[in-house]
């Protein structure tokens, strides 16, 4: 036959060709051809997955690996930052290859929801396993691990009962002694958003202000950081996400467990709300090519299998609340109390957080 093809080309248009071919010289009928397409584009769509991911955890791989193992679902991965690859997926529009998009925090599914980039899944399974407050109320998308934002402080210097909530943080005698990653970072915004349902714009904006003079200097570097700046004697207090503590528990490196020999963590808000709890999480994207590998891939994170694998490989919590994770990091951390705010509000307030934060200079 003339026409050549690249690995590339998709299966079932190769076979269209060659079907073609066959009825101009033996005369095969196009309905066979017809459903003869059909019935491989089908095989194709049902063992391919193209996910989207910023997700940079090399433990992750575990969970790919054995989902293609009980399904026979191969997973091609793209990899990039979080907002890269929302606009990525926005640009591509309708000719978008992504299947699943998987980001972390609420703030970044709820940007993607606005864009319009996910359809709504209805799976009785995803309903029964995971709770209400940590997914879409249409099935957009789905929570499938959490994580805290605690109160990091410097055992030496701060005793746990010096500070109970968030809103403690703007107490005066903190002036100097408080470290932060940029109140930009979706992680910061967020628990703002919190704030803002909580306590009202105006009383968030001036917890934020309050914050901010405290700052021992200017925001910057993420969370590990700023635990190593507290162990440092840089300042007596940060914020932080729990598994970036739970890391420096389990490390075999000397430096690193120091920093959580010298660094306390505490969980704020117990005598009221709970701590701020956000999450990781999924959607299948709106022009999504394989719609059922998709949801069948949403369905296996919400597995105990995958639940363990996010507790034990990057000290996450399962948001399946029977699944109980093997995991001392976790487990030294303690029981506490999680605030249930819906994380679809935190979305909404997005935008209301952001104008505080600049509004009230905390970079």
């Amino acid at each position: 036959m003339p026409t050549k093809y690249s690995q590339s080309t998709p299966t079932y248009v190769i076979f269209l060709f060659m079907f073609k071919y066959l009825k101009s010289i033996v005369g095969i009928g196009t309905t066979l051809i017809a459903l003869f397409v059909v019935s491989t584009q089908a095989l194709a769509q049902e063992n391919l997955l193209n996910l989207y991911s910023s997700r940079h955890y090399e433990t992750d791989e575990a969970l790919y690996t054995n989902f293609t193992k009980l399904t026979g679902i191969k997973i091609n991965r793209i990899e990039g930052g979080e907002d890269p690859l929302i606009e990525r997926i926005r640009n591509e529009g309708d000719k978008s290859p992504a299947d699943v998009l998987i980001t972390v925090d609420a703030g970044r599914l709820w940007r993607a929801e606005q864009l319009g980039l996910f359809q709504p899944v209805k799976s009785r399974l995803l309903e029964s396993r995971l709770p209400a407050s940590y997914r879409h109320a249409d099935g957009l998308w789905f929570g499938f691990s959490a994580r805290a934002r605690i109160i990091a402080y410097s055992r030496e210097r701060v005793k746990p009962g010096d500070i109970a909530s968030y809103e403690d943080l703007a107490n005066p005698k903190w002036k100097g002694r408080i470290c932060t990653r940029s109140a930009g970072h979706v992680y910061n915004l967020s628990l703002i958003s919190s704030l803002v349902n909580y306590l009202g714009e105006a009383k968030t904006e001036d917890w934020a202000r309050a914050v901010t003079a405290n700052l021992a200097h200017t925001p910057q570097g993420g969370d590990t950081d700023q635990l190593k700046s507290v162990a440092a004697g840089e300042c007596d207090l940060a914020l932080s996400n729990t598994y970036y503590y739970a890391r420096l528990l389990k490390s075999h490196k000397p430096d690193e467990k120091a920093v959580a020999e010298k660094v306390g963590v505490l969980f704020p808000n117990q005598g009221d709300r709970g701590a701020h709890v956000n999450i990781s999480g999924a959607g299948v994207l709106k022009h999504a090519p394989n719609r059922e590998a998709a949801v069948r891939f949403l369905e296996y994170l919400a597995s105990d299998e995958a639940q363990n694998y996010f507790a034990n490989g990057n000290n996450e919590w399962p948001v399946v609340q029977s699944v109980k994770p093997n995991n001392a990091a976790l487990a030294a951390l303690g029981k506490f109390k999680a605030d249930n705010l819906n994380l679809g509000t935190i979305g909404r307030n997005q935008p209301t957080a952001q104008k505080i934060a600049d509004r009230s200079g905390f970079k």
